[in-house]
Parts: C-alpha cells; sequence; structure tokens
C-alpha cells in the first residue's frame, strides 16, 4: 500500500529501527545541521527533533538518507526497478501504436492502470486544518526553519514543492527550490534558470500578469522525490508520483489561489510572486560544499498558510558530500537510466559520482562500435536537458565498473593521450557553478578513455590488459583454504 503521507513514512522508518526521536533540545540555527550532518556521514538514521527550543513543531532531517531508506521512500527493493517499468511501459505504448485491434485489446489493462494512477481532487484534505490569513496571525515564524552554515544569508526552506503552472498551456510544474525567509510573509524563490519554474515565470513576465504559487512542505515521500526528478516538460510530476505509489496522488484546491496541493501535506504556503520585484537572495551553504553567492531572484509574497493541527517540519542540509541529497540522486540516476539507453542504446551503465555532486560530472560505459563514437555519445548527453550542464563527461568501455572509481581512474590515467582524447565545449552550466568563466555559461570537457583503434588515428599496437589464465584462477579458488591466509577469494 502506498504511503498516504509523510506520516505513514516516519512510522514506518520507526518501525524498522531507521529513526532517532532526538528528544533533547536541539536549536533551530545551525544546531540541528551540525548533529544531522555528523549523523548523515556516519550512515546514520533519520531524525525527529522533538525539542527545538521556540516551537512545539518537530523538525524531520535525513529521513532519505540511506540506500534503504530511499528504496523504503518508493517502495521498491531495488531502484532499478523503477526504470524497467517505465520502460516496459514505453516499448508498450510503441507496440500499441504498431497493433491491430486484438493487440490494442491486450493492452487497455495496463493501459487502463495507468490511467489510473492520475492526480486527483478531493473535497478536504489534512493540510486545510488549520487555515490562517494575514489577518488571523498567518506567518512562517510559527514553523522552525533552519539556518543551516554560519554564512548564510537567512534561514530557508530546503525541501518544499513548488507548484506553478505554465500560463499558456495551464500545465502544472511542481518543482523543489529552496526559499529564504524575508519576513513572516515573503521568501525569496530561487528558480534556476533552467528550471520549467522559471520558464513559468519568464512566460508570467511576458504577459504582465502576477504569477501564482503554492508551496508544499512535507507530502508523502513519492511525492516529494517526483518535486526532484528530472523529467520532460510534457510530463505531470504528480503523475509520476502516481506512479510510483502505484496510487493517485489525492489534491485539494488552495483557499487562495488556483492551483492544487497534496491534501495530506503537512504545511502549504499559498501566494504569488510579482512579474517585476526581486530581491537579494543568498548566500546558501549548497551541496557543492561551497556557498552558492548571493543573487537577485524573484519575492513569493505569501497570502494564506494551512497546516495540519500538529504538524511535522521536513527539512534537508545540503552541504560537502556525502549528504542526504545524494540518495536522491542516486536514485534519479538507477530510475533514469533506461530511458537513457532508449535513446542511446549503445549506453551499458552511468554512474554519477557524489563528489562531482550530480552536474559537475558523470562516468559512462558504451559499447563502442565504430571511430568517434565516444564523442558522439558526449555530444548526444549535452544535447540532453536533464544533462547538458555536466561538466565532466568521462567514456570508457563496456566491461569496465562505473561505479569503481578506482577502475575508471586507473582507465582515464593510462587510455588517454591528453591532446586526442580530451574535447572541450562550451555551453549552459548549471546555476551552482562558482568556476565557470561567467554565471550559467563556461566551458564542459570530454574525456573519451575507450581503447583507441587505428581507423581513429592510433598508429600503434594497443596493449592487452593483464589477466590470469581462467585454470590458475580456479586452482588457487580450490586451494584457497590450504594456504592459511586469512583474505576473501577472487
Amino acid at each position: 500500500m502506498a504511503y498516504q503521507d509523510l506520516r505513514e513514512f516516519i512510522s514506518q522508518l520507526e518501525r524498522k529501527g531507521l529513526l532517532v526521536r532526538v528528544k533533547a533540545p536541539v536549536d533551530r540555527d545551525l544546531e540541528i545541521t551540525e548533529v544531522t550532518d555528523r549523523v548523515s556521514k556516519a550512515n546514520g538514521p533519520a531524525l525527529l527533533f522533538e525539542n527545538v527550543p521556540g516551537f512545539d513543531v518537530p523538525v524531520l532531517m535525513n529521513a532519505f538518507g540511506s540506500f534503504e531508506r530511499m528504496t523504503m521512500a518508493l517502495e521498491v527493493e531495488n531502484l532499478n526497478e523503477i526504470g524497467r517499468e517505465i520502460t516496459s511501459l514505453i516499448e508498450l505504448s510503441t507496440e500499441v501504436g504498431q497493433a491491430g485491434l486484438f493487440g490494442k485489446l491486450q493492452a487497455l489493462p495496463k493501459l487502463a492502470e495507468l490511467a489510473s494512477l492520475f492526480p486527483k481532487v478531493v473535497g478536504r484534505g489534512a493540510c486545510q486544518e488549520v487555515v490562517l490569513g494575514p489577518e488571523d496571525g498567518a506567518s512562517l515564524d510559527r514553523f522552525p526553519i533552519l539556518k543551516s552554515w554560519p554564512d548564510d544569508g537567512g534561514r530557508f526552506i530546503t525541501l518544499p514543492l513548488v507548484f506553478t503552472r505554465d500560463p499558456e498551456t495551464g500545465r502544472r510544474n511542481v518543482g523543489m527550490y529552496r526559499l529564504q525567509v524575508y519576513n513572516g510573509l515573503t521568501t525569496g524563490m530561487h528558480w534556476h534558470i533552467h528550471k520549467d519554474g522559471a520558464e513559468n515565470f519568464r512566460k508570467t513576465k511576458r504577459l504582465g500578469k502576477r504569477m501564482e504559487v503554492a508551496v508544499a512542505i512535507g507530502a508523502d515521500p513519492a511525492t516529494i522525490y517526483a518535486a526532484t526528478a528530472p523529467l520532460p516538460k510534457e510530463v505531470d510530476e504528480l503523475l509520476f508520483a502516481g506512479f510510483l505509489r502505484k496510487a493517485p496522488v489525492e489534491l485539494v484546491r488552495c483557499r487562495t489561489v488556483d492551483l492544487e496541493v497534496p491534501a495530506g501535506a503537512e504545511i502549504v504556503l499559498e501566494g504569488y510572486v510579482d512579474a517585476d520585484e526581486l530581491k537579494t537572495e543568498g548566500p546558501f551553504g549548497d551541496h557543492t560544499g561551497y556557498y552558492s553567492l548571493a543573487d537577485e531572484y524573484p519575492v513569493f509574497h505569501i497570502t494564506c498558510i494551512t497546516h495540519r493541527r500538529n504538524p511535522v517540519y521536513p527539512a534537508t542540509v545540503v552541504g560537502k558530500p556525502p549528504m542526504e541529497d545524494c540518495y536522491l540522486g542516486k536514485a534519479t540516476e538507477r530510475i533514469f537510466l533506461p530511458l537513457m539507453k532508449l535513446m542511446l542504446p549503445e549506453i551499458v551503465d552511468i554512474d554519477l559520482p557524489i563528489e562531482g555532486v550530480f552536474h559537475n560530472c558523470a562516468i559512462i560505459a558504451i559499447r563502442k562500435s565504430y571511430p568517434g563514437h565516444a564523442q558522439k555519445v558526449m555530444h548526444a548527453l549535452w544535447g540532453l536537458p536533464q544533462m547538458m550542464t555536466t561538466k565532466i563527461l568521462i567514456v570508457v568501455e563496456a566491461g569496465v565498473n562505473v561505479h569503481d572509481t578506482s577502475e575508471v581512474i586507473w582507465k582515464v590515467f593510462n587510455n588517454i593521450d591528453p591532446e586526442r582524447d580530451i574535447s572541450f565545449v562550451k555551453g549552459p552550466i548549471d546555476v551552482l557553478d562558482h568556476a565557470s568563466r561567467l554565471p550559467r555559461y563556461g566551458s564542459k570537457m570530454g574525456i573519451d578513455a575507450t581503447i583507441k583503434w587505428p581507423s581513429e588515428g592510433f598508429q600503434r599496437e594497443w596493449p592487452d590488459e593483464i589477466r590470469m589464465s581462467p585454470e590458475i584462477r580456479e586452482l588457487v579458488d580450490r586451494k584457497w583454504p590450504q594456504y592459511g591466509i586469512k583474505l576473501e577469494k577472487s
């Protein structure tokens, strides 16, 4: 059964011994971050801080901070299962388009199951048990919103689901964009220029309109993950969440804006962003391990706050990896690999090293079939919206374990001639990249660490890789106990 809300997930974590309730007083400014950072880097549990001085709202941290909790959140045994299921649906839709009447009838049950996962609006939801307008004392000061790092520009909401609409098509977008608290009723709206939320804002601005926004804090875990997923613009994040949950996301209409939000959310902020109002946002201690610099961003004005009677405030802390966001990113790596293979069938596997914080480096193994194949894959990946800001691409051959950093580095160090095998291009760079020559624009590097062929201009004989004969390996495996050496077999 799908988790109905965040509370069911918390209960399941606790039943499995994967959550610790922290009853000692812990301050929202910096102290919660330091505790969470230490626990996260020690592969520790989720944390529920129940005693935050000055507040009666507990803070949930590190809920997704392990592979075990990530698979629990998405209710699978292995994250690869989701990618395989997405692939089967895409293949089914292709087959249906080509099938005769009998084939289409056979596919109907599966298509009907997918249709049943669309989000649905219900009459009431727990997220509106308490409704507060400005005249009722609505204020962000009610919630223990964290200041994470000493030089942060203020306190930030770090796990929000931001709901907007495309003003031309009416299509919904749900993204996760941090919100810096300016006062009780305004925040910054950190829309990255490459994200769909920012595109909706630009369209609204061109139309000279005020943009309605809703922010849900604390939905069910699949919906939280869906807001982070690099989905095509045409795919509704809430349909994707329904697909993950195997049940539709229930929504309620907001009180002051024409948007719907998850009915089981803990807290909802309703309001608007004016087209021409910008304000300094940041600095912010980011997942690169550096502070992202202050810049001008739109201002979110809150017209209404709704919440459960006893809400839980979920948050996340980002900083030097590994941290909780690494596991969300690794889920994306596994879930979207099959889709990447559909577009580029030569791809065998991909690894996004956590040290590269998912936009600085990608390692790709391919089945090399022709001269320049590695370069073709590099440029194809830079052409995909989900990969266009990747700063370094490393291409190796099938058979190399892309998840073994030592093996990959060995291939890079030994298989390249720098002048021949390193390519440089210029283009869009992630907003958080602090090393590029200009904000959001810079150079990217591709490294071809595959074996080079004569048809690629390699005029020498490529040496064989050292490998022991299978017979000797088998012999040593059989005799291992006789050696008296306490090591594992090969």
